[in-house]
């Protein structure tokens, strides 16, 4: 990937379902918008079924050094397969988390639950992005890159602190690249337990209002920014289209849910951004289409966003319910109580933070259908 971008690439990644979509959207925004200041910006595009057919679309838009990723194969009666297909026969580098002989390389999450697998997928595309950058900025390592005596690795330094003391080792680099992915698996999947274990009360109480809100008629709406914006869309797309899980207790699929993603239409985004300001984007929405009663879910990885703190002001004075899931310690949202229901993840790194916030979301998914089974 490092060696495409090097030459001129591009990542194009593509899905059709709306899990699939906001994976998608998610893996391009972190290349585009790197998280690491001083990290440059690299060239990615994230499509989905709203642009047409995917193989149309990738057609239209690779070119042969990109890279292009598939989410969803299997969800899509072969949508994405086919275009991973068309995009390798154009030379384009090709990347699925799933088993299919479309890329060349394909990552198999080991698990039949479709949440499990999304929240491994996000944590490999992440540390992609991360290994991306290690290997584009240290010299020598590269195809067609001048080789100099020192390393290059800049704002990656911190993630892989022992490149600092390589040159042009390549093979040395990729031991150590690869015990370092090992420690990150490891740091995520303490940090999801903390999350879930230390966030268990304030889970079960948002389930819980969730459900009654459900049950009265009322919705839920979701935001977020960047890569928590593609984490609302999600959230928002599990509750109205739930994956194939049947709750255990009766054996009938989930139902449906009432749930609005508010940074879904980039209209009423830049047109309220445009003409008011890029702090009122969500409260602006909830003005227009929240009800007392209603939910809103808030994810913000500093727990500082003005957009996310203003809309939640503003559905307390309207009546709604709200859930915020932050990282850090918390920020402001944590520390001045903004929210009914708070959930931390203790971290600063923020593809950590977002990848167990995931687990978070999905486990208050499918609290809502536990508690409504038990009649709790």
């Amino acid at each position: 990937m490092a060696e495409r971008f090097a030459r001129g690439g591009r990542l194009v990644a593509f899905g059709r379902g709306p899990a699939a979509r906001s994976d998608a959207r998610h893996v391009a925004v972190e290349f585009v918008h790197p998280v690491i200041v001083g990290k440059r910006a690299l060239p990615a595009l994230g499509l989905a079924g709203e642009g047409g057919d995917l193989v149309t679309q990738v057609e239209l838009a690779a070119e042969p050094d990109d890279i292009a990723i598939g989410f969803g194969l299997g969800e899509d009666a072969g949508e994405a397969a086919a275009a991973l297909a068309s995009a390798r026969a154009r030379g384009c580098l090709t990347i699925a988390f799933a088993p299919t002989p479309a890329a060349e390389w394909a990552f198999d999450p080991p698990s039949d639950d479709p949440f499990l697998r999304q929240e491994l997928a996000e944590t490999l595309y992440h540390v992609l992005w991360e290994l991306v950058h290690v290997f584009f900025e240290h010299r020598g390592l590269l195809e067609g890159r001048a080789v100099e005596p020192v390393h290059d690795t800049g704002a990656s330094s911190f993630l892989y602190p022992f490149l600092a003391e390589q040159e042009t080792d390549l093979e040395a680099v990729v031991a150590d690249v690869r015990d370092s992915v090992l420690l990150k698996a490891a740091d995520v999947g303490a940090l999801r337990e903390q999350t879930l274990t230390e966030g268990a009360d304030e889970l079960l109480a948002a389930a819980a209002t969730l459900r009654a809100t459900f049950e009265a008629g009322g919705k839920l709406l979701c935001l977020g920014n960047g890569g928590s914006a593609t984490d609302a869309m999600d959230a928002a797309a599990d509750f109205r289209e739930p994956p194939s899980v049947h709750d255990g207790r009766t054996g009938r699929p989930w139902p449906a849910r009432r749930a609005l993603d508010l940074t879904e239409d980039p209209a009423i985004l830049t047109a309220i951004a445009n003409d008011i300001g890029v702090e009122a984007i969500f409260a602006r929405q909830i003005i227009a289409l929240g009800r007392e009663g209603d939910v809103v879910l808030t994810l913000s990885t500093s727990g500082n966003s003005v957009n996310v703190i203003a809309a939640l002001a503003e559905a307390r004075r309207r009546g709604l319910r709200t859930v915020a899931m932050v990282g850090y310690e918390g920020g402001r949202i944590a520390a001045e109580r903004l929210a009914d229901h708070v959930v931390v993840t203790r971290s600063e790194h923020l593809p950590r933070i977002q990848e167990a916030q995931a687990s978070a979301y999905h486990a208050l998914r499918e609290l809502v259908e536990s508690t409504a089974a038990e009649g709790t």
